[in-house]
């Protein structure tokens, strides 16, 4: 007979769908590579759906690329319990960021199912689109596309092939002239829920399996560029050069000195990615481009390093004769958490007696887009040594298992309170 502090969930079915998972765009043993809107990741995609269909959830596949699976609720007109998060990685990735988000969503619905629970209101699952941002240097492509946030260029940003948005979208069948009619409309998504690995070392150094989110850090990304002038490697003095590649050293460097400035602060800084050209060993570089990320849960902080930074600019471009340009990718204020999400969550974990740190998220995830349309809470699973964004990222099975378990228990609770909704009473 089970008992309240029986797992719900199969441990060994949602493990079976992650390892399947993972064997598609397989690299480095334990990695993957399945960057957005590629063979890959639609192969993923359609993989996903399949499970979704014979777990009994309807499907289709939106305008954004999302993969949605929809179980109905006893009112179809009550604003709908959304659950997901993504299944596309970065170029050098590990198997279970944002994997564990979709299966883990999938597992809980699914035994929702089989226990013959129907929701009070609509539950929707879903792997949204391009929520890294690796391939065209914008992620959460997909939940800000149905929360009507997308901003005005992004189908024309190209990744390293020259290949744009709009290509990888309409060669995925998804067509952006229908945007609009994949948009939800203000109010229709109730709440949020997302469990994902931690990518950090704080549950780890608790030894706490599994934990409650009460915020996401606000991102800042931008792209510097310093234009100087080429010429031959061997003939033009050192004083007489506009080197931009020297000069975009030195704002990194202190870029990363800035950062650090306060060791006790959650602020965190990166220079991931960088572009030179001509690119030649025998020629003065005339321009570079590269990428800011600039994390901070404190946005007083977080202004005036970047009013710093610009400072920054001015002082190296000045000193080594160059111009420069900055793009605004992404910015965000830090959002946080809904208390009665929060709470429920709690409780889920009670049931089971498993105690529940609370921790911020310096990632950011698509609960971030889903935060300002609707209340939203997350569950982290803790990451071995705190590694993500790797092969060698890694959450053990039982780890997962008990953050899947939890999230049902939050599911099954919502679903059958309708959580704020009074419109129709149990």
């Amino acid at each position: 007979m089970q008992t309240t502090t029986d797992p719900f969930i199969n441990q060994l079915r949602l493990m079976q769908h992650i390892e399947e998972l993972a064997q598609i765009g397989r690299i480095a043993d334990t990695g993957v590579c399945r960057l957005a809107l590629t063979p890959e990741d639609m192969e993923g995609v359609k993989q996903v759906k399949a499970w979704m269909e014979g777990a009994g959830l309807s499907t289709r596949i939106d305008a954004f690329g999302n993969l949605i699976g929809r179980l109905e609720g006893r009112h179809s007109d009550l604003p709908i319990l959304m659950i997901g998060s993504h299944i596309d990685s970065q170029p050098y990735g590990g198997r279970y960021d944002g994997a564990i988000g979709v299966l883990g969503a999938l597992e809980a619905v699914q035994s929702l199912i089989e226990q013959g629970i129907q929701p009070l209101m609509p539950i929707e699952v879903i792997a949204f689109c391009d929520e890294e941002g690796s391939r065209f240097n914008k992620g959460l492509f997909g939940s800000r596309g149905i929360t009507n946030q997308l901003e005005e260029g992004e189908l024309e940003r190209q990744d390293k092939s020259g290949v744009t948005r709009r290509e990888a979208l309409e060669a995925c069948g998804c067509s952006p002239a229908d945007f609009d009619i994949s948009v939800y409309s203000p109010g229709s998504i109730g709440h949020y829920l997302e469990l994902h690995i931690e990518q950090g070392p704080v549950l780890e150094a608790m030894n706490a399996p599994v934990g409650l989110v009460t915020g996401i850090s606000g991102p800042l990304w931008l792209t510097v560029t310093m234009k100087g002038m080429a010429g031959h490697a061997g003939s033009v003095p050192m004083v007489m050069r506009h080197d931009a590649l020297a000069g975009s050293a030195k704002v990194i460097a202190a870029f990363d000195d800035m950062v650090r400035e306060e060791p006790e602060a959650p602020t965190v800084g990166t220079v991931g990615s960088l572009r030179v050209f001509p690119d030649s060993r025998n020629i003065i570089p005339e321009e570079v481009s590269f990428t800011l990320d600039l994390r901070d849960m404190d946005m007083k902080r977080r202004n005036r390093l970047q009013g710093q930074l610009m400072t920054l600019l001015d002082e190296i471009s000045s000193r080594y004769g160059l111009t420069y340009t900055v793009t605004e990718d992404t910015n965000s204020e830090p959002r946080y958490c809904a208390a009665s999400i929060m709470s429920v969550i709690r409780s889920a974990a009670d049931e089971i007696d498993l105690p529940l740190p609370e921790l911020m998220s310096g990632p950011f995830h698509d609960a971030l887009a889903l935060s300002y349309v609707c209340d939203y809470g997350m569950i982290f699973v803790r990451s071995k040594d705190g590694i993500s964004h790797h092969p060698s990222e890694f959450s053990s099975p039982e780890d997962i298992a008990l953050g899947t378990e939890v999230l049902y228990r939050t599911i099954r609770s919502m679903c059958i309170s309708g959580m704020s909704s009074n419109r129709y009473p149990d």
